[in-house]
């Protein structure tokens, strides 16, 4: 078992009131918390992100994008797991209509893409499959556990007026200019298992207690555990919320009886 190493980076768009499994309140603004890949498993990503404030409007190329580009496979499709949301809470994902480019460059430049953009109201237990391409922003108010392709590539298309550099061409270019589809959304109850994502990437269970012997059959080999509400034992040693471990296989792994967490593995 190896228990992955954790990034912390501040962001003046986090928060300083942390949930105690990550150490409660901070002395700056933390806005992601990440797990680095394990060498095993380094094509995916899983982080917990905490907001204060929207972040930028964003959009990521595919691998076939990045290989054209002689970048490798660089591409990111993720997902986001929202584990609680303020009321009033949105997540920006896909258009109210299709646009055509022009019209959406336009709106990068003068900012009116951030009215355009479909804001979708969360609450805990709301998950949401994003492709590549798809423009996106995540609202204020909200943590969530994102599972991601391991890649560094993201095009800001608009930052609500903040210093940062922008990527409107490299943007345009990938962007898709459409709405979301309502099939990549659904919303999971306070208990009970889910099959979230069986790839094209990586899959993702959440399971509740002991997974059962569709969801072993699925998991075979090396996998990523994240306890989100229990403590799960691998190899002996204990995992807590707020940790995630690298397993050689779901057998060396003990779950309680009840409790939720998450089982993450490349395709």
């Amino acid at each position: 078992m190896t228990l992955l190493l954790t990034r912390t980076v501040a962001k003046p768009w986090g928060r300083t009131d942390l949930p105690a499994a990550f150490g409660g309140p901070a002395a700056e603004p933390i806005g992601e918390v990440w797990f680095e890949p394990p060498a095993a498993l380094n094509s995916l990503l899983i982080k917990y992100i905490f907001t204060s404030e929207k972040l930028s409007v964003q959009c990521h190329p595919s691998d076939a994008q990045t290989q054209a580009q002689g970048l490798g496979r660089q591409g990111k499709e993720e997902c986001w797991l929202v584990l609680n949301a303020e009321p009033g809470a949105k997540l920006a994902i896909g258009f109210n209509q299709e646009i055509d480019l022009a019209s959406m460059r336009a709106a990068m430049q003068d900012g009116s893409i951030e009215q355009l953009l479909t804001w979708h109201p969360v609450s805990a237990g709301d998950f949401f499959y994003i492709p590549a391409n798809t423009v996106h922003a995540i609202g204020a108010g909200i943590t969530l556990v994102e599972v991601q392709q391991n890649s560094e590539i993201t095009y800001r298309l608009y930052d609500y007026g903040r210093p940062r550099e922008l990527h409107v061409e490299e943007g345009a270019a990938v962007a898709l200019r459409q709405p979301y589809p309502r099939q990549n959304h659904q919303h999971l109850p306070a208990k009970g298992a889910a099959r979230l994502v069986d790839g094209p990437y990586f899959r993702l269970d959440r399971i509740d207690g002991v997974p059962d012997a569709a969801t072993a059959q699925r998991f075979t080999g090396a996998l990523l555990v994240v306890p989100l509400d229990c403590t799960v034992v691998v190899d002996g040693k204990s995992v807590a919320p707020g940790q995630c471990a690298l397993a050689d296989s779901l057998a060396v792994i003990t779950f309680p009886g009840e409790g939720l967490s998450l089982l993450a593995q490349p395709v």
